[in-house]
């Protein structure tokens, strides 16, 4: 999809073009920083954090296994959006981004598809943070103790 953006808006950088009326637009970018334009003119240092990120999160799923869909998703897209940017890092020196949502004058940051994936992934993060009592557990005694079922008492 991003090279065909490059290919049929390339030549108009920072001229949005109506998609879905004003609500969406393409309007492409050069980010040379991070998620949310943070940190900009730092993409060799974020491409770096890139490979140490991708690294953590290949462990994470390692060590996890697949004991968790739900944490395999978010790690998956946290790793595919990672690396959806880095490959731009490494190749154009920013981060193409072109989506442009919002109504008038009132507009979201410009982003792509790989920040999609990031921000969705850190959301879902912040979900199994607060679910995870109720989703992990996976010791069923533990499950009867805490729903006040009374516990045999070795004698």
């Amino acid at each position: 999809m991003k090279a065909w953006i490059v290919a049929n808006y390339g030549k108009k950088l920072g001229q949005p073009a109506n998609v879905v009326g004003d609500w969406l637009r393409i309007d492409l970018i050069h980010n040379a920083g991070g998620l949310f334009g943070l940190v900009q003119g730092a993409a060799p240092i974020l491409a770096a954090i890139t490979v140490v990120v991708v690294g953590v999160l290949v462990g994470i799923e390692l060590r996890a296994g697949s004991r968790s869909w739900l944490m395999t998703i978010t790690l998956g897209l946290l790793l595919g959006g990672a690396v959806g940017n880095f490959i731009d890092r490494i190749q154009y020196g920013y981060v193409l981004d072109f989506a442009d949502i919002g109504i008038g004058t009132w507009r979201f940051y410009i982003f792509n598809i790989a920040d999609s994936a990031v921000t969705i992934s850190i959301l879902l993060m912040i979900v199994m943070w607060f679910l995870a009592p109720r989703l992990l557990t996976g010791d069923p005694a533990e499950a009867t103790k805490s729903d006040g079922a009374e516990t045999p008492v070795a004698g």
